[in-house]
């Protein structure tokens, strides 16, 4: 039977704030909108400027082009504290504004060294720029004290920073994480299932559900959820895609359906080729159906991968014996 954990995966910092993955808002979700002109010192309207529009508190962006009266417009903005700046050949202005469910205007004039906040004075600005630093911080130690097993700390970090980011998917997903490494799986999957109200789409917040429900031997449900993941996983070496398809296999291998299993984890190695637990789990596969040099050969890929991984000891042991057999 192979260990209970899936997918080993580390938590990391990405974008500013707290690393946090763009957030996809559900589609039934309301949203507000914004309009707006650009104009120069001389109140003449600005054709194609940049205009960037950025959520605060969690860093998602849009981008539009003025047209030649120099008004823009943006649907879709999910309610909350924006940035709106406006730029072109150099001269730029910015504006903080709420939006909500109605139209905001904001107009913007750009002049040279206008980046700075309208309205916002230098104070106020390194205060928020203060707080942000503080929330990046907090996340990076959630972050790491979860990557050293410490859960309970994690969990509480992670707490401290949804005050701040109540929209923090990275956030919670830490906190399914570190409640799954705990064992305590209705914690867990009360978290994956937060996530999967602010993201949708998120491949790893289906494939911690397949995990804890695999762990406690639910195998159908396990199974439906690694078919979600692996539908949203993306593509490509090393992604996601990859982990998706070895969680298939395993939950496959967990359910006896060997055959399903070795075609799973021949797919997570096609999309990584240095995976190294799909090609241990594939020369498992192998050895269960018989197949002793293709089962021999996955072992000797999984030794050059992980030399010192959690199976290096089982997977040497069994490619000595396969070349002694086959001899």
């Amino acid at each position: 039977m192979v260990g209970r954990h899936i997918v080993s995966r580390s938590l990391t910092i990405c974008a500013m704030v707290v690393g946090l993955a763009a957030l996809t808002v559900p589609a039934a979700a309301q949203t507000g909108q914004i309009r707006g002109k650009v104009t120069d010192a001389e109140n003449k309207p600005v054709e194609g400027a940049k205009v960037t529009i950025q959520q605060l508190d969690n860093n998602t962006k849009f981008e539009v082009k003025t047209k030649k009266n120099g008004e823009y417009m943006q649907i879709g903005l999910p309610p909350g504290q924006y940035k709106i700046t406006a730029e072109k050949d150099g001269l730029s202005a910015s504006k903080n504004n709420r939006i909500s469910l109605d139209m905001a205007e904001v107009n913007l004039t750009i002049t040279k060294g206008g980046a700075s906040m309208e309205g916002v004075s230098k104070e106020e600005r390194a205060k928020a720029e203060a707080k942000v630093a503080g929330i990046k911080a907090a996340y990076a130690e959630a972050a790491a004290l979860t990557n050293a097993g410490k859960n309970d700390e994690a969990i509480a970090k992670f707490n401290e920073v949804l005050k701040d980011v109540p929209k923090c998917v990275e956030c919670y997903m830490g906190i399914g994480l570190a409640n799954s490494n705990k064992k305590d799986y209705p914690a867990a999957e009360a978290a994956f299932k937060q996530v999967l109200t602010l993201d949708p789409n998120s491949a790893d917040a289906y494939n911690g559900l397949a995990t804890i429900y695999n762990d406690q031997k639910q195998f159908d449900k396990a199974k439906e959820m690694s078919a979600e993941a692996m539908k949203r996983a993306p593509t490509g070496a090393g992604g996601g895609g990859a982990d998706a398809m070895y969680n298939a296999g395993v939950i496959a291998w967990n359910a006896n359906d060997f055959a399903k299993a070795a075609e799973n984890f021949a797919a997570a190695i096609a999309a990584n080729p240095n995976h190294g637990e799909a090609h241990f789990m594939l020369g498992q596969a192998y050895l269960n159906q018989g197949k002793l040099p293709e089962a021999g050969k996955e072992f000797e890929a999984y030794l050059k991968i992980a030399p010192n991984g959690p199976n290096a000891a089982k997977a040497k042991s069994n490619a000595e014996m396969l070349k002694a057999y086959i001899k």
